[in-house]
């Protein structure tokens, strides 16, 4: 399962406790932090095309699961305004066996990050914004910028 929320993630309701054949759990959380490459970083602000971002999100799910012969995967983004120490992200790999847990965990945020249509924009402390790693104006050549994608 992937999905985009615009709520705080509720990691309670999403553990699965009815595999009885899995040995190895493996999350993983990401969180606002306060700093990104030496900018203080007051807060960050996610867009997504849900619907395009959950049908790519479920094909890394799916590819994980084969790849990595894992039981099963969860991974949940949120959107809209979070500040420091919120969690932006979370991810819980079910498998047989922790390497494989921990492989497609890896799997999981690496792809997440590189091909989901989710934009990050940082706020920072001196009162200046960035898109960061904005894949879709990196291509057009733009690297820094302050705009707003839209759905």
């Amino acid at each position: 399962m992937f999905r985009i929320t615009d709520g705080p993630i509720q990691v309670h309701d999403l553990r699965d406790t009815t595999l009885d054949q899995v040995g190895g759990i493996v999350t993983f959380e990401g969180r606002v932090r306060n700093d990104n490459h030496g900018m203080r970083v007051e807060k960050l602000e996610y867009e997504a095309f849900p619907e395009m971002a959950e049908s790519e999100g479920m094909k890394i799910i799916n590819e994980a699961k084969v790849l990595f012969a894992i039981e099963e995967a969860y991974c949940v983004h949120r959107t809209g305004i979070l500040t420091i120490r919120d969690l932006a992200i979370w991810i819980v790999v079910y498998a047989k066996h922790r390497e494989a847990a921990f492989r497609a965990s890896e799997y999981i945020i690496d792809q997440v990050k590189t091909r989901v249509p989710i934009w990050k924009k940082e706020y920072y402390v001196d009162g200046h914004t960035d898109w960061v790693k904005c894949l879709s104006c990196a291509a057009k050549g733009v690297a820094h910028h302050d705009h707003f994608h839209h759905s």
